[in-house]
């Protein structure tokens, strides 16, 4: 279906109605804006329901995994110093990407701090029939209660009773983010549910006597978008100061990258005698194996091998973020190889990704497609998928952008 089927199941005027109806006049400057229409692809994506159940157990298996002592002593010893606190909370909006292959889902990424789940809860509400039958079930029953539950449930982890009121939605520069449309749709959900909610770059927050503020109002809670995955960089002190002290809880946190989405631990998670030396059961140890494409860590050791082999690697660095820094194997040249072994590096099997036909300008094109689950606790929350052109995703694609999935 996804190489036959060219049907246009996006109902942009719907989709334009659901934005104003949840932001108000507010709407007009993200609705008037190109990158809005960028986001969104018209056509959806087939997913067969027995490769979503085994990307679902991907991520039970790897949370399991994950919550092992070994595992963890392991992924810690190279963790910055602040991902060392645990306080409990166990990181809103988990992403899960992966490539499907003729071979199964093979998980290539984690990212905590996994962006467009309010944009796809917005293109999931406004599809129309398509002649496949194919149904839209690829996401929990109640979206925007289960976020809720979600933010209620990290807060929970910390402080032991009670609701956050109020949350702050922190990013560099907020306004010029490329989703900054959705912080204000979370926002919106969060002031429904009766929950204060601020977007505020780091330099907007103060740590004043053991709490953090911004623009004078207690932070109770903060939704982290930041890229700086420790909250090293000298403008986040005030961040680091709250998270350092407990002085608000913070979701996603340095220790949940440094447990889930540090690309060193896919090297651990996918050697078998890793996984059999922590005592996993059969049954999780074989997900695994299938689910995540060999991943070895660069260095001089390996490095002649890696070279020779590039054409079988892509090259991806441990701390990246957005593909940046990301290399195809059969495109490295010697110069970039160098500066790889002198950074830190991981080298990841490569696993095409399927294609999808959709229509641009009434011409056919396929253009590639990765899957991901938005998760909290293991427990999906929405999957998605994303059409792209090109070595990585983008939004700059004709006919590409996030894509609903169609169950079959």
């Amino acid at each position: 279906m996804n190489h036959s089927c060219a049907c246009v199941t996006l109902d942009r005027p719907e989709v334009s109605r659901n934005i104003a109806d949840q932001l108000g006049e507010s709407a007009e400057d993200i609705l008037s804006s190109d990158a809005w229409h960028q986001l969104f692809s018209n056509t959806a994506v087939f997913v067969p329901g027995q490769d979503l159940a085994r990307m679902q157990a991907v991520v039970r298996a790897l949370e399991t995994a994950a919550a092992h002592p070994d595992f963890q002593k392991q992924v810690l010893s190279w963790a910055p110093e602040t991902a060392q606190l645990d306080p409990g909370p166990a990181g809103a909006f988990m992403g899960y990407d992966f490539h499907l292959g003729s071979d199964g889902p093979r998980l290539i990424e984690i990212n905590t701090n996994a962006g467009g789940a309010f944009l796809n809860a917005i293109l999931g509400r406004a599809q129309q029939r398509c002649c496949s039958g194919a149904t839209n079930e690829s996401w929990t029953g109640n979206f925007d209660r289960a976020v809720i539950r979600q933010f209620e449930s990290e807060w929970f982890a910390q402080r032991g009773s009670g609701r956050p009121e109020r949350i702050a939605i922190i990013d560099n520069q907020p306004e010029s983010q490329y989703l900054y449309p959705e912080f204000r749709l979370a926002q919106q959900l969060l002031q429904r549910a009766g929950i204060d909610s601020l977007i505020l770059s780091p330099e907007e927050l103060t740590y004043e006597a053991g709490a953090l503020y911004g623009k004078g109002l207690r932070i109770d809670l903060v939704y982290n978008r930041l890229v700086d995955f420790g909250l090293e960089a000298p403008e986040h002190a005030a961040l680091r100061s709250a998270w350092l002290e407990g002085g608000a809880v913070i979701t996603p946190n340095p220790h949940t990258h440094a447990l889930f989405a540090d690309k060193r631990n896919l090297a651990l998670l996918s050697d078998p005698a890793s996984l059999e030396s922590w005592g996993l059961s059969a049954d999780n140890i074989s997900t695994l194996r299938r689910g995540i494409p060999r991943t070895v860590r660069v260095t001089t050791d390996n490095a002649t091998t890696l070279w020779q082999e590039r054409r079988q690697w892509f090259f991806k660095p441990v701390a990246g973020h957005g593909s940046k820094g990301v290399y195809r194997g059969s495109k490295l040249t010697k110069s970039t190889f160098a500066r790889i072994l002198e950074s830190d590096y991981i080298a990841q099997a490569q696993v095409p990704p399927s294609e999808r036909l959709v229509m641009v300008n009434d011409q056919r094109e396929m253009l590639k497609v990765d899957v991901r689950l938005y998760t909290y606790r293991g427990d999906l929350l929405l999957a998605a998928a994303r059409l792209y052109r090109g070595q990585t995703t983008n939004f700059r694609t004709p006919g590409g952008g996030f894509a609903p999935i169609l169950l079959g």
